[in-house]
Parts: C-alpha cells; sequence; structure tokens
C-alpha cells in the first residue's frame, strides 16, 4: 500500500517550509508513525552526503534525521547546485547529470526528470506509512508554474494533502494568501486544505479578527499560529539563512573595542564569505560555542582582527580564489600566514596550495595559482566525490598543541584530486562508510601544524574534536582556557524536539491527521478555538 501524503507548500521562499516539515516529521515518527521526506527539486549550495555515497540537499537530510532514518538520495532526487547566476549543477538521484542553464533546465525538466522523481517517491513511499513532502519558492509562479515539478504537479501525483505556510514576521501575510490562492486554478486550490501562519510575534488577539475574515475570503481554515523562533540552531540551507548568520554573528566594532591584552575574551573566528560558498553549516556548532565570537568576512580589515581564518567550501573554487585576489584577501591572508592560524576546508583547502587546473571545462577551464599556503596541487575531475566518512587524527597534535582526542567524523563532496608533495603532511585517515576498508589520506599541514587543510565537512559537529580544536587554537593565541562548551550532539536532539514540541501545540494536529487519513488525537489547537469564537 502507498502512503499517506502530507505537502508543506509556502507563499514564498524562507517562509519556513523546510524547519516546519521537519518538525512533522518528528511528530509522526515519534507517535510511531513510519515517515520520510521528501523534496522533488531542492536549489541549494548546502548539501550532504547519504551514508551510501549519494549527495542530496541539507535539508532533507535533517528532516530524516527528525524522522530517525538514513538519509537516502529518493528524499531529494533532483538537487540544483548554482554556478553562476543563470546556470546550475543538476544532481539526479545523488549523482551529477548535466550543468545546465537556467533556460535549459526549466525546458526539460517535467519531460525527462519528472518520471525520475516519481520512481524515487513510489519507491519511498512504498517502505512508509506516510511521506512528508516540501515544496519550493512559491506555487504560484506563473511564469514558471507550466513546467514546475515540485509544487502542484507534484502534490497532485501523489494525492498529497497540502498545507499552505505564510511568513507574518515579512509583513504583508494576508495579502499573500489571498494572492497565492488567486493565482492557482480552481483543481490547484482544491488541494490546500488549509494554511499557517509562521514566525509570529505579537498579541495574537490582534491578530485573530484577520485570521477570521482571511478563512472566510479563502474558505481554508487556519490550522494554527507558529510563534518566531529565535536562535533555532538547526541546519540552514540557502542564502537567506546565511544573511540571518550574518546579523546575529560577531560585529568587526565588537572585536576592535575588545581589550587588547584580555586573554580570557572569546576565540575570534572569521569564516571568509566567499561568493559561492558552500556547506555554511560546517560553522553553525562553532558559532554555537560560548567561547567563541564568529563572524563571516568579506573585507581585509575584517581578518586582521582574528585568531582564527577558515576559508569555506565553495561550488566554484577557481573563481572564488580570483575573487579573493581582486577584493585584497588573498593578499591579506598571505601576509597573516606568520601569525595567524589558517584553515581550509574542502575547496578552501584547495586555494591554499600552489595551483588548482581545470581540465574539462568543470568551471571553465583554465589553471591557476593558487595562495601557495601549502605544498599541494589541485586537478578538478569530471566524478564528485560524495561520502560520509569516519576519520583517525595523524598527529596527537592541532595547532602544534598536544591533545588527547583522535577521532572525528563528517562527510566529503568534492571535484577534484590533490597531489600532496613533500612537506605536506597528511592530517587524517578517512574511511568512507560505503567502502570502509579503504584507508585514505586526507589533509594537509605545515610544519608547526599552524595552517591546515582538509577535505572533510562536518569535522566541527563533532562534540570532541570540536572542544580541542578550540582548546588548542586558545593555547595557540595566548588565550585562557574557558570553563565551559556546548555539547552539539544532544543539544541538536533536544532542538528538534523543542521544535515539534511547539509546532504541534501550535497546530491543529487532528485536522491534519484528518486530512491524511489518520486517527485524530485529542490535542486541540488554542489558536485556532481562539479564532473561531
Amino acid at each position: 500500500m502507498q502512503a499517506r501524503s502530507l505537502m508543506v507548500l509556502g507563499t514564498a521562499s524562507h517562509v519556513g517550509k523546510s524547519i516546519l516539515a521537519t518538525a512533522l516529521c518528528r511528530i509522526f515518527a515519534r507517535s510511531g508513525i513510519r515517515v520520510a521526506p521528501f523534496k522533488a527539486q531542492n536549489m541549494s549550495l548546502n548539501s550532504a552526503a547519504t551514508i551510501d555515497g549519494f549527495e542530496i540537499g541539507r535539508a532533507q537530510a535533517l528532516q530524516a534525521e527528525a524522522s530517525g532514518l538514513f538519509a537516502t538520495r529518493d528524499m531529494n532526487p533532483i538537487l540544483l547546485k548554482p554556478d553562476s547566476n543563470r546556470s546550475c549543477q543538476v544532481i539526479v538521484q545523488g549523482r551529477v547529470w548535466k550543468n545546465l542553464s537556467a533556460g535549459e533546465y526549466h525546458l526539460s525538466r517535467v519531460k525527462e526528470l519528472f518520471p525520475i522523481v516519481l520512481e524515487s517517491y513510489h519507491r519511498l513511499a512504498g517502505q512508509h506509512d506516510l511521506v512528508i513532502l516540501e515544496g519550493a519558492g512559491s506555487p504560484a509562479e506563473i511564469n514558471l508554474k507550466e513546467n514546475d515539478i515540485v509544487n502542484l504537479r507534484m502534490a497532485a501525483a501523489a494525492d498529497a494533502a497540502c498545507l499552505l505556510v505564510a511568513d507574518i514576521d515579512r509583513g504583508g501575510v494576508f495579502a499573500s494568501l489571498v494572492g497565492t490562492l488567486e493565482l492557482l486554478t480552481a483543481d490547484e486550490r482544491d488541494l490546500i486544505c488549509g494554511f499557517v501562519i509562521n514566525k509570529f510575534r505579537g498579541d495574537l488577539d490582534l491578530l485573530t479578527p484577520g485570521i477570521i475574515e482571511i478563512e472566510k475570503r479563502l474558505r481554508k481554515p487556519c490550522v494554527g499560529v507558529v510563534p518566531y523562533l529565535r536562535d533555532l540552531g538547526l541546519d540552514e540551507e540557502d542564502s537567506v539563512g546565511l544573511e540571518s548568520m550574518n546579523r546575529n554573528s560577531a560585529s568587526l566594532k565588537s572585536w576592535l573595542e575588545e581589550e587588547k591584552e584580555d586573554k580570557a575574551r572569546a576565540l575570534r573566528i572569521a569564516v571568509v564569505q566567499l561568493p559561492y560558498l558552500s556547506n555554511f553549516t560546517d560553522f553553525d556548532a562553532l558559532a554555537s560555542e560560548p567561547g567563541v565570537s564568529l563572524q563571516f568576512v568579506q573585507r581585509p580589515q575584517q581578518i586582521e582582527q582574528a585568531d582564527v581564518i577558515l576559508l569555506p567550501g565553495t561550488k566554484q573554487t577557481i573563481p572564488d580564489l580570483q575573487w579573493l585576489r581582486d577584493s585584497g584577501l588573498a593578499e591579506t591572508i598571505i601576509a597573516l600566514s606568520g601569525h595567524k592560524l589558517i584553515i581550509g576546508i574542502c575547496g578552501g583547502m584547495q586555494m591554499m596550495g600552489r595551483s588548482l587546473d581545470d581540465p574539462y571545462g568543470m568551471e571553465g577551464g583554465g589553471a591557476t595559482t593558487g595562495l601557495g599556503l601549502l605544498p599541494i596541487d589541485t586537478t578538478l575531475l569530471k566524478e564528485k566525490t560524495t561520502a560520509q566518512v569516519t576519520a583517525s587524527l595523524l598527529s596527537d597534535k592541532v595547532f602544534g598543541i598536544c591533545h588527547d582526542v583522535r577521532h572525528t567524523s563528517g562527510y566529503e563532496i568534492h571535484l577534484g584530486k590533490t597531489t600532496y608533495h613533500n612537506g605536506s603532511n597528511p592530517v587524517f585517515e578517512l574511511r568512507r562508510q560505503h567502502t570502509p576498508e579503504v584507508v585514505i589520506a586526507d589533509g594537509a599541514q605545515t610544519a608547526d601544524g599552524r595552517i591546515w587543510g582538509t577535505y572533510m565537512h562536518g569535522l566541527f559537529d563533532d562534540d570532541s574534536f570540536r572542544h580541542v580544536f578550540l582548546q588548542t587554537a586558545r593555547s595557540a593565541c595566548n588565550l585562557h582556557a574557558v570553563e565551559s562548551f556546548s555539547f552539539r550532539g544532544a543539544e541538536r536532539q533536544r532542538r528538534i524536539d523543542g521544535l515539534a514540541d511547539l509546532v504541534e501545540k501550535s497546530l491543529n494536529m487532528s485536522a491534519i491527521r484528518e486530512w491524511i487519513g489518520l486517527p485524530a488525537t485529542k490535542t486541540t489547537n488554542n489558536v485556532v478555538v481562539a479564532a473561531r469564537q
């Protein structure tokens, strides 16, 4: 029997679809229902590796975690990774398919890709009781709707009950709801069972008259008002999320105002915000530490005040390296390399080498020199490496400081093969989950250990390694040890459960369960009751 299906649609991008879908996955999973997430097409530079070595959107990996599952490629059969404003890399069922312009992809996706999407969906639905589908952007983009495979076409194919989410924090919430429904056909409107107002802060009594009026206009019920959540601490997926992180991160002014001789101050970490920065969730765990002041930077004067400089992963290594030069950051990083701690992750490590070569035109072709901080050379290849990995540290020192932690874990997602020359000193031995018998030397570091790089994303998510990283970095920067650390693993599950608790309390789950043919619960949503009085 095919699974029941519930789809979370939005009136716009970043209204909270992914987070609400995550909450619903946890709510249903802990009630004993075999639930799985699904998003037909995702666009993001933040991706995740599945345990069997495929690549999917990070939101679906989080939703799988909330469902108590390992992520699979069927949960996100189409992933788009932009490599310019007009083109993107198309990943189909976890593997690179083609690089297409926006126009080429728009014209090809229904005929060529939708059957593949349905194949993944039906395989997933055949293994679970319930599938939580997520839409993308808005289902009412009338210029794109004819070839849209992720919103209402997918909802109809899955026979999904649809929940429409609107963001009140942006303003104009009622207009966005009315406008979205107005631009749909009658058949499409019938797929929408109700709506949710998300990110609410304020007096609910002032909102209630609007809810009553909009229910009359739309002839659809409001099934809840979800409060605005600060510092959720779960994976963000797109550039809007990065903008939010920037607003919450440290300011250059605060660094300048600190006492220069204050040995107890926070460790200052500067993450270079490359134009094609990818997998910026690598730094979420660092930013959550009480003894860390983390800032995304784009100007040379910002990194001059940092203790640690992090060069992150990137979808376009060679163009971003050129941007480093044009912005003056490359020159500044090289000048600071004698007395700063510098780490490169994935494409960031590739930039720190002697050269990068693109013989197959994966990033437009050609070759360029790197920053010259590590004795390595990289050639971009056609095939992408994707794997979850466990890692053993090859030294008992980080930044030249002794420690007692020897293991961490993470994942690889990269194009390119790096040649390590004499003096490069590997950092880790990696074992990929799908080929654990193979041991791979990974990364490079200078003799003093103050400059190093790795292909491994997610290494800071491991509590023990992150704590050692911060302890040794503080010692190397002549700062006092801190008294407390955060514990990301347990905290992450607590946050997912807390999110699910809040959303379950805020929504009329009995109505939603009725939509999808599940027995009603005894939970009554106070917001909806108030709106109907």
